[in-house]
């Protein structure tokens, strides 16, 4: 009844009713990250960001049930069988669209450890997103351009240091690693600017992947190689609750972790050459595996 709403009416419902339900668990994990700060117990905060992943999963939840009550998405759901919420993973996953969030939070919330991303430093700053991302133990990356790191040679791997100690706090707790390989969304324009040899992807960015299985390896379950496809064509969150995008396909495939893939990334030549190739191999079968699903679906 609800996705029959005209768009006009739907668009700032579901938003409103968003805000809400934000406001509402944000207000919840602020109480708990108060006591997580002030009890300097390593015990006592692993168990409150157990808490605080807790409210989080809440929060996810009751978004999904707006968007199976308010959208008519025919959502694709293709998933391994025995994930579990105690195990540690590594979600590798193709990059289009702000729709891609929601899509695999619909698809993994409370199927697997709460999903944490690496986010630009920046984003720490939106109004109460920004403080439950860090109270969420969330890394925050600076980038530094080229100019910068000139004039600061000493800048110069501080991402990887932010993700070997967000690794280290992840070790404590079960925990999915989310990383957008591709360090953007794709559009046409930046495929033909990196002259990409995939159709529809951009090339991979292989540093961060190999930093995280260095530094969790042993502690990690395994790989989630995560595809999404939008058969009738991608859009944005307002196209998504106004009914405009119509399949979305979260194709979600498991695989064992690569045993001699675990090795010194900036130091070895030999061992990042042979990662970036893995890496790439498995871009190649993501992308064919796109093509296939959008033959398989196609637009309605």
């Amino acid at each position: 009844m609800f996705a029959q709403l005209p768009a006009w009416l739907r668009i700032p419902l579901v938003y409103l009713l968003i805000a809400f339900n934000t406001v509402v668990h944000i207000l919840l994990m602020a109480v708990l990250t108060l006591a997580k700060i002030v009890v300097p117990l390593q015990s006592w905060r692993d168990l409150c960001s157990r808490g605080l992943a807790a409210i989080a999963e809440s929060w996810l939840h009751v978004n999904n049930v707006m968007f199976g009550i308010f959208t008519r998405i025919d959502w694709r759901i293709r998933l391994p069988q025995d994930l579990r919420p105690d195990r540690n993973y590594l979600l590798l996953c193709n990059h289009q669209s702000w729709v891609d969030i929601p899509a695999l939070q619909y698809a993994l919330n409370r199927k697997i450890p709460f999903m944490r991303f690496f986010l630009k430093q920046q984003l720490i700053w939106v109004p109460l997103l920004g403080q439950a991302w860090w109270a969420l133990d969330f890394p925050f990356m600076r980038r530094y351009s080229p100019a910068v790191l000139a004039r600061r040679p000493e800048l110069k791997g501080r991402d990887m240091e932010i993700t070997r100690k967000a690794c280290e706090r992840f070790r404590r707790i079960p925990s999915a690693i989310m990383n957008f390989a591709e360090g953007t969304r794709f559009t046409q324009a930046k495929h033909d600017q990196q002259q990409s040899p995939y159709r529809h992807l951009l090339r991979p960015k292989a540093g961060g992947t190999a930093f995280v299985l260095s530094a969790m390896g042993d502690v990690l379950h395994s790989i989630l190689d995560i595809t999404i496809v939008y058969p009738d064509g991608v859009g944005g969150m307002h196209d998504m609750i106004a009914g405009r995008v119509g399949t979305v396909c979260v194709d979600i495939r498991e695989h064992p972790l690569p045993q001699d893939m675990v090795g010194d990334y900036q130091g070895d030549q030999a061992y990042r050459e042979r990662f970036q190739a893995w890496m790439n191999a498995l871009w190649t079968e993501k992308d064919g595996r796109i093509e296939q699903l959008l033959g398989e679906l196609g637009p309605r």
